[in-house]
């Protein structure tokens, strides 16, 4: 599998809900149910929190 380019990452992270902290972003997964297994990431391009996939 190819790794993503520039404009494919940029895609990626305007695709996906942002949090000020990793606190937050896993406090919403768990609200949502979807708590057990997933994790926070500090995304580099935007500086903010999002959740890992699965």
């Amino acid at each position: 599998m190819k790794k993503p380019n520039q404009e494919e990452r940029r895609r990626m992270c305007t695709r996906k809900r942002r949090y000020r902290s990793q606190g937050d972003a896993l406090e919403a997964a768990m609200l949502a149910g979807a708590g057990r297994g997933r994790t926070a990431y500090l995304c580099p391009l935007c500086r903010q929190w999002h959740l890992t996939s699965g």
